[in-house]
């Protein structure tokens, strides 16, 4: 790779490119489970600097695949082809925050919860908050159209991008969308982008809208003896009209293993605890809690708990947000999934998870985004038992099949990367999958950026 690295540390300079063993192997791996070397890694430093080094990977036909923080859990991140890996870090500035008309503009590297934390003190919010936005950049939340926490009321990332700036993956730097509320010029370049898991441009600047930070907010937790009334119970709140700003859930599994590693004072001995917080006017707000309090105890909760003051409640959801981190102590390989499906048939679905569990003998704590029908079944397990991983494939065919049954979907916000490509096809088909390719091949006639990922063509090895 040294025809490469000389160029590429002409454009960036010797001390943002990476050829030695020891760097190169901290970019080889996401939060999943598969791991791949690149063979250089480039950390630019500008929009000019990262179209210069696509250009440059066209014409010597080497992939590029960008990434930022590396929290990734489909493996959209990962070069799989080897290649380059981009570092967009050091593009990591808020460039503006404009409080009269809604919107801020980042660069790709601004860490999530970063940037939350500068609008908050404008009196804004920005709602998508996935579970790693402490670490997790805004690019990358761009590239897998994240979700996070508060999605049952606000949305995910698509929802809060305005425009981009983008570079193609021919080194051409384009435009998309805008900081007007209304845009509808041209074709909606900006939606194609996110969620397209780098394979289609390289982000190097977002417009994200904002919207006024509640006026109040209330938490609280229902604790339950069985899972399935946890389950019911999320499904009766949907149904009565509520639409708190979080509704989620975690298992005795999931409780435990919090507990062990982070304790928020989570009951050992329930079945499953929903944590839930309503947001909005305080009338309003005190109001939905009440509502959820009848609801919840008439779907058997046996207890409910409602957060006295903003130290109990950040302490409860620092547990929550360390569900995946404690999880992962359980045994030496986790695997977890993000199977979607409609409200409405969340208890279904929870059900369909423990039978599971239970056919394949594995252990699995879930937890995750039950008010939107966004659960995170994750599979402990070792990847050294050969046996005990064909379980486990078998399991994950089985619940994406149930999944799909029940009008779900193959990812409600960790993408399709690596880990879910070769299910693309039963979800849209075997046209879908083949418009895709089409668009993939129009943008990127020399497959150099992330390629192998959702299906869209590789084998450059």
């Amino acid at each position: 790779m040294r025809q490469v690295a000389g160029p590429l540390e002409e454009i960036v300079g010797a001390e943002n490119v990476l050829t030695e063993a020891e760097d190169l192997f901290c970019y080889a791996y996401d939060s999943t489970h598969v791991e791949f070397m690149p063979d250089v890694v480039v950390r630019p430093g500008s929009a000019d600097e990262v179209a210069r080094i696509v250009r440059l990977a066209n014409e010597l036909e080497v992939p590029v695949v960008p990434r930022g923080s590396g929290t990734g859990l489909s493996g959209g991140s990962v070069p799989i082809e080897g290649g380059i890996v981009m570092d967009l870090t050091r593009l990591n500035r808020i460039l503006e925050v404009n409080v009269s008309d809604l919107y801020a503009v980042v660069e790709p590297g601004t860490i999530t919860l970063d940037f939350a934390n500068k609008v908050e003190a404008e009196g804004l919010l920005y709602p998508p908050d996935p579970g790693s936005n402490s670490a997790s950049t805004l690019g990358g939340n761009v590239a897998e159209n994240a979700g996070g926490l508060r999605g049952l009321k606000y949305g995910v990332t698509k929802d809060y991008v305005m425009g981009l700036e983008v570079v193609s993956p021919t080194g051409e730097l384009f435009n998309t969308g805008s900081k007007t509320v209304k845009c509808v010029t041209g074709f909606d370049l900006t939606r194609l982008i996110v969620g397209s898991e780098g394979t289609l441009g390289v982000v190097t600047k977002i417009i994200l809208k904002l919207v006024p930070k509640p006026e109040f907010a209330q938490a609280m937790q229902a604790i339950f003896d069985e899972v399935g009334k946890a389950a019911s119970a999320v499904s009766a709140i949907i149904r009565a009209g509520i639409v708190p700003a979080t509704l989620e859930i975690l298992d005795n599994v999931t409780i435990n293993a919090i507990e062990d590693y982070k304790p928020a004072g989570l009951p050992r001995d329930a079945a499953a605890v929903l944590l839930i917080e309503a947001d909005g006017a305080k009338e309003a707000v005190q109001r939905q809690v009440a509502q959820i309090d009848e609801i919840c105890r008439r779907e058997g909760a046996r207890k409910i708990d409602v957060a006295r003051d903003e130290a109990e409640k950040a302490k409860v959801w620092a547990g929550r947000r360390a569900a995946l981190a404690a999880l992962a102590r359980v045994k030496p390989t986790t695997i977890l999934e993000d199977a979607t499906v409609p409200r409405s048939k969340i208890p279904e679905m929870v059900a369909a998870i423990n039978s599971i569990a239970k056919e394949y003998n594995l252990t699995v704590g879930t937890f995750g985004h039950a008010g939107d029908g966004n659960l995170h079944p994750t599979f402990l397990v070792d990847e050294r038992d050969k046996d005990e991983m064909a379980r486990v494939e078998k399991a994950t065919y089985e619940l994406f099949r149930i999944g799909l049954s029940l009008g779900g979907t193959l990812s409600g916000e960790h993408g399709i990367g690596i880990t879910k490509a070769k299910f693309l096809h039963w979800e849209l088909g075997k046209n879908g999958v083949e418009v895709m390719k089409r668009i993939k091949r129009a943008l990127d006639p020399k497959n150099i950026l992330n390629p192998g990922k959702m299906e869209l063509g590789g084998g450059r090895k």
